[in-house]
């Protein structure tokens, strides 16, 4: 007997354990949505440089109020996956947390998105800004339960089509005879709106759950082609970011927000035909010399160029024939070497990191000067112009009376993106 006693004892500690375990190891319940945007620089609007919501619209967005979706700039979506069910009667002249209560989070939310091969963080900042649901209840008493007696009596409809403050209706119904789907408008940092009934509704419950959502994106400009991901938590359950009341209890207490910002940026240089084969040349030509002997006292040539930018980027760059932190010429019969100038001039939109506008600007192997560019719109095929020009001090030693000199190097010019 004693034996048997120990064994119970034991027995009942490890059904206690296993009933302890249990019970920390339930997962929180939680709902998710995948919010995409994009950001390809538009030819035909080169002033549009905002992301794109490239989510899927339902619910009355989509089908019902559109014209005043797009003019608030909003999106909606309808989750059929969401439940919430009363824990017992909504009574006549209820308090707010006791009726049909809908508190969302309006205010403006900051959440961190970050690129996945470099890391960048930027600021992405979403609110709610409209609240509905397909709403049952038992017939007896159907939907007339939300009608107020008066006087004056209150339709039930009336007053769902119209809201209550700080909500705004939005004159969108649909009904039959024990159910509703309603939507209504939330301004931001607005607090609870609800309604009670004017007959006492013994069970209550929402079969789904549509939001309007409102963006912020950050400047796609100063981002790097790529994509950033992210996300937001929002609570749901009495007191908590989605707040129901104390009676309309959801299933899931969790709901998130899963970010995609996808950046595709353009960089794109055209050189006109012959454009690559730089010939320098005094002012004027070389008549005055061949004519008169009047030595040139520059050589010089002006390439132009159309750009084609969005992104951020840098210049510097690569010689044949090096010159300290420039780019030099070579006449092989006198092993003379002259050094070559480089700079640019950038097309109107394009600034540097002061916001100061790039006009002759020198270009070195190291890139120092040139460290950053960038569009304060998208700069769609306008022009620039590198300059080439031999300081004027070298020029005297390059033209001599009756010797042939023939001077030449390649220089490579470079356009990069990944700053």
């Amino acid at each position: 007997m004693k034996s048997s006693h120990r064994f119970n004892n034991a027995l009942k500690r490890l059904v206690a354990g296993i009933t302890l375990s249990a019970s920390l190891s339930l997962p929180a319940q939680a709902l998710t949505q995948n919010i995409d945007a994009s950001f390809r620089p538009d030819a035909a609007n080169p002033q549009m440089n905002k992301f794109r919501n490239d989510t899927p619209i339902s619910g009355v967005c989509e089908g019902h109020i559109p014209a005043q979706c797009k003019a608030l700039n909003i999106f909606t979506i309808r989750d059929a996956a969401f439940r919430a069910t009363s824990i017992g009667p909504i009574l006549p002249g209820a308090d707010l947390r006791n009726a049909a209560m809908f508190k969302v989070p309006s205010q403006w939310r900051p959440l961190a998105v970050t690129h996945q091969i470099t890391g960048e963080v930027e600021t992405v900042e979403v609110r709610i800004a409209g609240i509905g649901h397909k709403w049952d209840l038992p017939r007896p008493p159907g939907v007339s339960a939300w009608t107020l007696p008066g006087p004056p009596q209150i339709d039930w409809s009336r007053r769902w089509l119209d809201g209550v403050a700080p909500c705004v209706g939005t004159k969108y119904i649909a009904a039959g005879n024990s159910f509703a789907l309603f939507f209504w408008l939330v301004p931001e940092n607005a607090g609870a709106c609800g309604l009670a009934p004017g007959t006492e509704i013994p069970r209550f419950s929402y079969s789904h759950l549509e939001y309007a959502y409102e963006l912020r994106t950050p400047n796609p400009l100063t981002m790097s082609t790529g994509n950033y991901t992210g996300s937001i938590t929002y609570t749901m359950g009495p007191g908590q970011d989605f707040d129901f009341g104390d009676v309309m209890i959801p299933d899931d207490n969790l709901y998130t927000f899963n970010f995609n910002l996808s950046v595709q940026h353009t960089l794109k240089v055209e050189v006109p035909p012959g454009g690559q084969r730089v010939e320098l040349l005094p002012q004027g030509g070389w008549q005055a010399w061949l004519n008169q002997g009047r030595k040139p006292t520059r050589l010089f040539r002006d390439q132009t160029f159309n750009l084609s930018a969005s992104s951020r980027f840098k210049m510097n760059l690569e010689c044949q024939y090096p010159s300290g932190n420039n780019c030099a010429l070579w006449e092989p019969n006198a092993g003379h070497v002259v050094p070559l100038e480089v700079s640019v001039t950038l097309p109107s939109g394009l600034t540097d990191a002061s916001n100061q506008p790039v006009n002759r600007r020198p270009l070195r192997r190291d890139g120092v000067g040139t460290e950053l560019f960038q569009p304060g719109i998208y700069v769609d095929r306008k022009p620039g112009t590198l300059h080439f020009e031999v300081p004027r001090d070298d020029v005297d030693e390059m033209i001599k009376q009756g010797t042939a000199r023939h001077y030449s190097g390649n220089v490579t010019v470079i356009w990069d993106s990944q700053v």
